[in-house]
């Protein structure tokens, strides 16, 4: 039986992710799969990726994966990495391409003549460290600190059409974000495989989440204005 399933659409640097994870669950069986039965039978199932919208849309259905995908992130813990999360929402504006629709929002690019709060120009690609800081109380941000650095590349980020799938932000300009939340679904933007201490803990505590939990909003939380 396979514990942690990690979804391989053929997009991105996969085994990286698997090796963290058994970094911190060396007594789970996880497994690199593109197999639809095996995702379908996973105790629980990681979603991640990296590339261009378009092509991991279509990556993904080449390979007969929406459906088990679909079920995948309305029955079990769910965890999606990078564009992982972008692909949960219904529309990119990356390619005019339709998302899966789990989640109502859509993902944008950062537009043109990003600064800095002292008016430093900022580079898209967001690339490297920046703080999180987290919107809500989640098991997955259990033992981390609020507002610890984790590792981003991207240039599209997501604009949830329910603040309340809100779980955490980061400032690039201005404040995007960056995690979201909703029932057995926690995904994030970053990469928690590449963010050292703080993202092999969230990659832990994924492990042993039941997908449960109670959502509660942390108090003082300040939530997103997407740019």
């Amino acid at each position: 039986m396979i514990d942690i399933a990690v979804v391989d659409y053929g997009m991105g640097n996969l085994r990286s992710v698997a090796k963290a994870l058994e970094h911190v669950a060396p007594e789970k069986t996880i497994a690199v799969t593109s197999d639809p039965s095996e995702i379908e039978a996973a105790e629980r199932v990681v979603f991640p990726g990296q590339g261009a919208m378009p092509d991991c849309m279509r990556e993904m259905d080449a390979r007969k994966l929406r459906v088990p995908l679909l079920k995948a992130a309305r029955t079990k813990p769910f965890l999606g990495l990078c564009i992982g999360v972008q692909m949960l929402f219904e529309h990119s504006e990356e390619g005019n391409t339709a998302g899966l629709g789990l989640l109502p929002g859509k993902v944008v690019r950062f537009p043109a003549g990003l600064a800095s709060s002292n008016g430093e120009k900022l580079k898209v690609p967001h690339m490297g460290w920046n703080q999180v800081c987290q919107a809500m109380s989640h098991p997955l941000w259990a033992g981390i600190p609020d507002c610890s650095r984790f590792y981003f590349v991207h240039s599209y980020y997501v604009e949830p059409g329910d603040r309340s799938l809100l779980a955490g932000t980061t400032r690039y300009g201005s404040s995007f974000t960056c995690a979201v939340a909703r029932n057995n679904i926690f995904a994030v933007q970053f990469h928690p495989e590449k963010s050292q201490s703080a993202g092999l803990r969230l990659l832990s505590n994924f492990v042993s989440w039941d997908g449960t939990n109670r959502l509660i909003k942390r108090a003082g939380a300040v939530p997103a204005t997407n740019a």
